[in-house]
């Protein structure tokens, strides 16, 4: 995630737990001033404890608070937001259009619903700038940088997927599509069950998205 933080920049990492990005960032020089935000005051004091551990206080600014609120407008260039559900990140940015409308770079990392996430950032004028794949402990992660811009993908499944990943390609990518894939089948599965016009409707979406699925699946597999 620290690769994808523009240079120079001043940086606020939202839920920061340990603090230790907000840590890595200044002392390798990638960032001068990062501000480093906690909801509830066990992990602000975490947090903390390891900017003070590490005698950073004055690059390191520790404040409380929910999402973005504890952000003046224009005072950060770069908003990180790692380990929340897609949707929950997607909450966040829009409680503070103020502060999102001066940011220059945002980098995210969704624990799921990471396709709801990219379609919402392209229908706000963002473009996903640069995407990559990390595994661990067999669990694929999508991370995502979005810069102020229009997205030059118009297909909007591809921009679900991830149309930067799927420039990539890859091994990671093929096991991702696989993911998704089992994703879809485990909520097919389910609507199975449901005799409801609404689950019948989603039904019929998720078969047409699950063969979108299989046919880049198959398309990659050929690449590779």
């Amino acid at each position: 995630m620290a690769e994808f933080v523009p240079p120079g920049r001043v940086v606020a990492d939202i839920g920061t737990d340990h603090a230790c990005l907000p840590v890595y960032l200044v002392q390798t020089g990638r960032s001068p001033r990062v501000i480093a935000t906690e909801l509830n005051e066990k992990p602000w004091e975490r947090a903390l404890s390891w900017v003070t551990a590490n005698r950073l206080e004055s690059k390191i600014e520790v404040r409380r608070g929910a999402g973005l609120e504890p952000l003046a407008p224009g005072e950060v260039q770069a908003v990180v937001v790692a380990g929340l559900g897609g949707k929950t990140i997607k909450q966040l940015l829009a409680a503070a259009p103020e502060v999102l409308c001066r940011l220059e770079r945002l980098v995210l990392q969704p624990m799921a619903d990471a396709g709801d996430l990219r379609l919402w950032l392209a229908d706000q004028g963002w473009r996903l700038a640069e995407e990559a794949l990390v595994e661990e402990d067999g669990r694929l992660y999508a991370i995502i940088a979005a810069a102020p811009g229009k997205e030059a993908a118009a297909d909007r499944f591809l921009i679900e997927i991830g149309p930067r990943l799927a420039e990539k390609g890859g091994p990671l990518f093929l096991s991702y599509l696989e993911q998704l894939k089992r994703n879809c089948q485990r909520v097919l599965s389910g609507l199975e069950r449901s005799r409801s016009p609404e689950a019948q409707e989603k039904a019929i979406r998720l078969t047409a998205r699950l063969a979108k699925l299989r046919e880049m699946m198959t398309k990659y597999a050929r690449e590779s």
